[in-house]
């Protein structure tokens, strides 16, 4: 993990790099696809839907959820990812959705600077490499 500084146009710049942004969800997908068929199932997504932390609340401390609760959360999420219904997820579905959330976040934060602590994989830590890169060239 690291402590990184970014804003809505960091994460936006980085989603509009056609390239950039392919490679690092292929990357990503190729790393989910457990059983190499180019397709997600549930159990292939479960620990990235996971990894979202929808529950987390302040400084990383989670919120004691129902195991219920969760499973129908995360099944939601799935299908969000899962545009045509078939119960799985192929990396056309995986990247437009990831750009659908990307961008959400984009407009979240807005474009004031904010502090965060990022995941070293993540694609918020692949948009500030990405916007270091440029800076520096």
């Amino acid at each position: 993990m690291s402590v990184e500084v970014l804003d809505g146009a960091t994460i936006v710049n980085f989603v509009e790099d056609e390239v950039a942004f392919h490679v690092s969800v292929s990357d990503r997908f190729a790393h989910l696809d457990t059983n190499h068929d180019g397709l997600l199932s549930y159990a292939e997504m479960l620990k990235e839907l996971q990894s979202l932390r929808v529950f987390e609340t302040h400084f990383g401390i989670d919120v004691k959820t129902e195991p219920g609760e969760l499973a129908r959360v995360y099944s939601a999420l799935f299908q969000l990812f899962d545009r045509d219904s078939n119960g799985k997820v192929d990396l056309e579905e995986f990247e437009a959705e990831t750009k659908r959330m990307m961008l959400a976040m984009a407009n979240g934060l807005g474009f004031l600077p904010v502090q965060m602590v990022l995941e070293e994989d993540s694609f918020l830590k692949k948009a500030v490499e990405l916007e270091s890169r440029k800076v520096v060239a």
